[in-house]
């Protein structure tokens, strides 16, 4: 990832000029004169810090959040800033806020989780394709373009490019795009066929069945495959219903019992 030249954070005309306040805080004992030293350059520096989190407006989180979250980086970066290293405070802020925003999108506002190596290959490929692509156009840069700019294989573009449209799950209630009914994305979704349970229980029955005697076969394989009724298997076998009636209890059960043994 490239690193930001002191030239990418020219200090705008609204900077404070707050070098030499800088320098009092770093040399000050802690107390109450530091303290309040230290919520003064804050104060002077929230415009900046604001000013950061309006850039990230329209991307579905509250200004208001961004605010105080842009204000969270602010208070890091006057904690952590050295004046001794020579560098002004807003080359070392600007950075400092808009990652402390970046990590809050990255660890609050993804509503599937997605591993944070993906987040930034989405981060570099998102950065590419704007630089690539100025204004408003139609056209899309090729993977091996985006891949050249953001110095990244083909495959982790196009996995940055897939993390594109991660960042916000749709309802399972969301209507399918192009439908006319309602036709929603949960309606999509496949369900547990009622049927594989049958093929289960059917298997395991199956050499129960060919150990029993031809006759009781035959009684089961006319109720339960042919779905005739008692009555008229016993008119064609020749028997009664109650007899038929009892044979299809007695074999069920002992069917029962033996698949139940083997599950035991």
């Amino acid at each position: 990832m490239r690193t930001p030249t002191s030239a990418q954070y020219r200090a705008h005309d609204d900077a404070p000029d707050t070098e030499q306040a800088f320098r009092r805080l770093a040399v000050l004992p802690p107390g109450r004169q530091r303290e309040a030293l230290r919520e003064e350059l804050v104060e002077a520096w929230l415009p900046m810090a604001e000013r950061i989190a309006g850039r990230y407006r329209s991307r579905g989180e509250s200004y208001e959040d961004l605010r105080q979250v842009a204000a969270l980086g602010l208070v890091k970066a006057i904690d952590r800033y050295d004046p001794a290293r020579g560098h002004a405070f807003e080359s070392y802020a600007v950075p400092t806020v808009t990652g402390e925003i970046k990590r809050h999108f990255r660890d609050h506002m993804w509503t599937v989780h997605v591993p944070r190596r993906v987040q930034e290959l989405r981060n570099r490929v998102r950065t590419a394709c704007q630089e690539l692509s100025p204004g408003v156009s139609d056209s899309w840069p090729s993977v091996r373009e985006i891949a050249g700019l953001a110095e990244l294989s083909e495959e982790d573009v196009r996995t940055g490019l897939e993390a594109l449209d991660s960042f916000n799950a749709l309802s399972l209630d969301a209507e399918v795009f192009g439908s006319d009914d309602g036709y929603s994305l949960g309606d999509a979704l496949g369900a547990c066929d009622p049927a594989l349970d049958t093929v289960v229980d059917r298997e395991a029955v199956k050499p129960r069945l060919e150990a029993l005697p031809e006759r009781e076969r035959t009684i089961l394989y006319m109720r339960f495959f042919k779905d005739m009724t008692q009555s008229r298997i016993a008119e064609q076998l020749g028997i009664s219903q109650m007899h038929v009636s009892r044979l299809i209890n007695r074999c069920c059960d002992q069917l029962r019992e033996e698949v139940l043994q083997d599950v035991a």
